[in-house]
């Protein structure tokens, strides 16, 4: 079993607003706010760009783990040039942070979402790409699952933490539910307070379809890079709870549990989904 990993206490934010200006905000991580989405998927695709160039350089891998959602069609910018050029695909390792258990090419697949969006137009090499068991229960395969991970990160495929056994992946891309769940940990769903398992599986899912796996907290929280990637206004409130340091938020927003024991956190948001923390950051300035 795992030993978890204490998050990092929390250090400044850089918000970076639409005239150019930085203000620095006693909170967690740093924050990039775009005025359009072209803006920051641009954005983005820099980001990714550059840690694969650094962990190939480092250690002739880049193990990258991927959510579903509205983060592919972010990530498009990558598809384009240069970088469809000049990254390094062959040293990609692809992983998901949480699949649905379902067919491969099923449309709640966040593999088919990947592939559709992302793989089938990068040359990823077909072995470096981990999917889920999908003939498998949802438990099975979380087990499978964390199998397959252990001997990757027993061959350095994957990192390990520099303080406990949990993988370090190089980076961690996730998205965030009006909710504030990332990954598919829920607020208040008992999983999040899973220390040991690596992978783990829900079967009542409140949002379609029910059986999931997910990589766990502390997984996340040893990545040496994880990246918060939020668009839209219908998610202001939950980015607003989940950068402070209200404790009445724990357990409510997941994304608010979202910190790296000793690695780095970027949220990437565009105007719509950082209104609220413009807004107040404007009026404590005033």
């Amino acid at each position: 079993m795992a030993d978890s990993c204490d998050a990092k206490s929390k250090g400044e934010v850089r918000i970076h607003d639409s005239k150019g200006e930085v203000r620095i905000h006693d909170s967690k991580g740093e924050l990039r706010i775009h005025d359009s989405i072209d803006e920051l998927c641009l954005d983005l695709a820099d980001y990714v760009a550059e840690l694969s160039e650094a962990a190939v350089k480092e250690r002739g891998f880049f193990a990258i783990a991927l959510s579903g959602g509205s983060l592919i069609s972010l990530m498009k910018k990558l598809c384009e040039p240069p970088y469809h050029k000049t990254v390094d695909w062959a040293k990609w390792h692809i992983f998901w942070v949480d699949e649905r258990v379902v067919a491969k090419n099923h449309p709640d697949s966040n593999y088919k979402l990947a592939k559709d969006g992302l793989l089938s137009k990068v040359p990823i090499v077909p072995s470096h790409v981990y999917s889920i068991n999908d003939s498998l229960t949802a438990e099975a395969a979380a087990e499978e699952y964390e199998f397959v991970l252990r001997q990757l990160v027993k061959t350095r495929t994957v990192a390990v933490c520099e303080s406990c056994d949990c993988p370090g992946f190089d980076l961690i891309l996730l998205g965030m539910g009006p909710d504030g769940h990332i990954a598919s940990l829920f607020p208040n769903h008992p999983i999040l307070d899973e220390k040991d398992e690596w992978v783990t599986f829900i079967t009542d899912s409140p949002k379609p379809p029910p059986e999931r796996i997910t990589f766990t907290l502390p997984v996340i929280n040893s990545a040496a890079n994880v990246a918060i990637v939020v668009t839209g206004g219908e998610k202001a409130d939950a980015i607003h709870l989940a950068i402070g340091d209200e404790m009445a938020t724990h357990g409510l927003i997941p994304a608010h549990l979202v910190a790296p024991s000793h690695g780095n956190l970027v949220w990437f948001l565009d105007m719509a989904a950082a209104s609220k923390i413009v807004d107040s950051s404007q009026s404590t300035d005033s």
